[in-house]
């Protein structure tokens, strides 16, 4: 195929993606639903130049540092702390090139919108800065950045293919990458994910250039494309994006181990000097882009003493803010932290159950399937390959290995302790395998060109890519309709009286939310709001005193609400976390404690009539009210089945709101539970 058609053909594919991606960047009317992304951006309004540069790099006065709500720190239209300390577990790039590319697009907006139609999303959400509020502007201006992040993604996935195998791999890799809905999912949220996969697979991309490109040298290819730049050139530019991921989430940290092996390998001289020097691009790299996580140390952080071997290693106290929230994060998805929002994963299994969310979610059957298969095949074809060159060079002094070899060697260098440290920690949120799925993509494509018969493998391809294909689409068709909790909003608002007692759950939101009604704003204050503590806070256990408290809420609440199943989804199927409340769910769902379900709500992915609903009662064991069963039932098509919680819980929720029907006492409810 002639060159020009295959870029004719990447840029069909990227303008797929990114329509993909920036189609329903407005998926919860900025209402902020997500966690992490309102967090971030709520950091990054008080994000700005610092008027007077002698406070740049002084962390408790510089208002560059997200460790730090440096004083008088304000943003029109919402309210933020000032002079002290702020909790921000995430790295500092993603944070900088969300505000900077807001910066920019202020500054070209005024006259961008003379050129755009005037009611075209570009124009009113993303160019209108001047006059929208800046926590909307900025959630809407960083998630298209954010969808563009991951459509250099899709690019790259390409340049790696085409690079290692050929062009067709290339291209089949990239159609792979931005089909998949985990990355379409995750590029409307303004999080760090995204950014981190994009640095990953850049660093890698060029890893395996500097292979080629000594490849080259050997061969005195004078007119081959790596002569352009050579393997230090090349390793150069990807310890500068080891550096770049790094800031971005703490875990490319194991990036450095593929680095160490590419330079060992390619560089011709002067090994160490050169990996030092690598070793220093990252480091220096990251400090650029992450100044605080080096300058503040205001912050507490207990290493505690370890024996390492026969050596006993003493507690550390650093004062590092970064290393302290890499700390908290540290134990949290060890599990050594106990929180509410991650005891959905007791009694889950470590990479079984990662995968098989992959399967079911995130990428669907038919490319999972593929992706993990070619996993395994590449890293059978690789140690065989590497097997055999070894006898061979012992017996026979055969030629150093092949750069495709060399190449799969240094993906798999990464991409196997990643997912062994990965899908082994007790918290498995899918977005943890985000940077490894390019890599699959492009393993799967490889594949299915392994086989030999050209209609088996045409027939293969269309298996994979037309269901991925239907999947992707059917799943962006859930932002065509309004988010849940504002639907669900706007009917307390028009079914209930203000000052009404409505109880929501712990971990969970609660309604109404604070919106825009028949042209006049209604607050989420009008009404009475107390929060059932069932899933409780870290350590807390599950006790008469928890209950009692909870059914005086229950007694006098007039509704209930359940807006997703953060905690319905974990407390009935932890008996023995929960030996009293995990009865309260079904109790409410039968009518025992005197409420019935008066509006139920959800969007599902669906084409064509056509619905991939989940399920969020098959795992915790609950039958539904008739009602939520009849309504779920006018979305035809297939149950999906148990899910994560990640996957549903920000844009497609089932939200159910339930109403007292019959005065019950505490005291009458208290009898329908277990005794301790």
């Amino acid at each position: 195929m002639q060159s020009w058609k295959h870029w004719l053909l990447i840029g069909l594919i990227l303008f797929v993606a990114l329509t993909l991606r920036w189609t329903g960047i407005d998926w919860d009317d900025y209402h902020h639903y997500h966690p992490d992304e309102r967090y971030i951006t709520w950091v990054a309004t008080t994000i700005e130049w610092p008027a007077d540069l002698a406070d740049a790099l002084n962390p408790t006065q510089s208002s560059l540092n997200p460790f730090y709500w440096y004083p008088e720190a304000e943003s029109a239209g919402i309210e933020v702390l000032q002079d002290e300390a702020r909790k921000f577990a995430y790295g500092h790039v993603p944070l900088y090139m969300g505000v900077l590319a807001t910066r920019v697009v202020e500054r070209i907006g005024l006259f961008a919108q003379g050129f755009l139609p005037p009611d075209w999303l570009v124009t009113t959400d993303i160019f209108n800065g001047r006059s929208a509020n800046e926590f909307n502007h900025l959630t809407a201006v960083a998630r298209a950045l954010t969808g563009l992040i991951d459509a250099g993604t899709v690019l790259l996935i390409f340049l790696l293919g085409r690079r290692m195998f050929n062009s067709a791999v290339g291209l089949l890799a990239a159609a792979f990458l931005a089909l998949n809905v985990m990355h379409i999912q995750l590029s409307h949220f303004f999080t760090a994910d995204p950014y981190l996969t994009f640095f990953t697979i850049a660093a890698l991309y060029f890893m395996v250039r500097a292979v080629y490109a000594g490849e080259a040298l050997r061969e005195d290819m004078m007119r081959s494309r790596e002569q352009r730049c050579s393997p230090t050139c090349n390793l150069l530019v990807a310890a500068v994006f080891v550096g770049l991921a790094i800031g971005a989430k703490f875990s490319a940290l194991l990036l450095f181990l593929p680095l160490t092996v590419t330079a060992l390998l390619v560089l011709p001289q002067s090994r160490f000097w050169r990996l030092l020097g690598l070793f220093a691009s990252a480091v220096l790299t990251f400090a650029i882009t992450n100044p605080f996580a080096i300058l503040d140390l205001n912050c507490e952080v207990i290493i505690p003493a370890a024996m390492v071997g026969p050596l006993h290693v003493p507690a550390l106290d650093l004062r590092s803010c970064y290393l302290s929230n890499i700390v908290t994060q540290g134990a949290m998805v060890r599990g050594q932290s106990d929180l509410g929002f991650t005891r959905q994963y007791d009694g889950t299994w470590p990479y079984l159950y990662p995968l098989e969310m992959q399967l079911r979610w995130g990428m669907g059957l038919p490319l999972g399937l593929l992706a993990f298969a070619a996993f395994a095949w590449v890293i059978w074809i690789t140690a065989r390959s590497l097997w055999q060159r070894w006898r061979g060079n012992a017996e026979s002094a055969v030629d150093p290995f092949s750069p495709l070899t060399i190449s799969l060697l240094i993906l798999l260098i990464w991409a196997v302790p990643f997912f062994i440290t990965t899908g082994g920690f007790y918290v498995k949120f899918m977005r943890y395998l985000q940077p490894l799925a390019p890599l699959l993509m492009l393993f799967g494509a490889a594949l299915i060109f392994q086989l030999r018969d050209k209609r088996i493998r045409f027939a293969v391809l269309l298996l994979v890519l037309l269901p991925t294909a239907v999947y992707a689409l059917s799943f962006i068709n859930i932002y065509k309709s309004d988010h849940p909790w504002d639907e669900a909003s706007r009917w307390v608002y028009a079914n209930i009286p203000p000052g009404t007692f409505i109880a929501s759950e712990q971990w969970d939101d609660s309604l109404p939310t604070t919106m825009l009604v028949d042209g006049r704003i209604r607050q989420r204050y009008e009404y009475l709001d107390q929060q059932l503590t069932w899933l409780t806070g870290p350590d807390a256990a599950d006790n008469e005193a928890k209950l009692e408290k909870n059914l005086l809420l229950l007694e006098q609440a007039e509704y209930v609400t359940l807006l997703s199943n953060r905690v319905y989804g974990v407390v009935p199927r932890i008996e023995d976390r929960y030996p009293l409340s995990h009865v309260y769910h079904q109790l409410l769902f039968d009518g025992t404690l005197g409420f019935e379900p008066v509006y139920v709500n959800t969007r599902a992915p669906g084409l064509f009539g056509i619905h991939l609903l989940p399920d969020s009662f098959i795992w915790p064991e609950l039958q539904p009210p008739q009602e939520i069963i009849d309504y779920l039932e006018n979305f035809p098509g297939l149950n999906g089945g148990r899910f994560d919680e990640s996957f549903t819980v920000y844009d497609q929720p089932l939200v159910m709101i339930f109403k007292k029907v019959e005065l019950k006492t505490a005291e009458e409810m208290r009898q329908y539970f277990p005794e301790q």
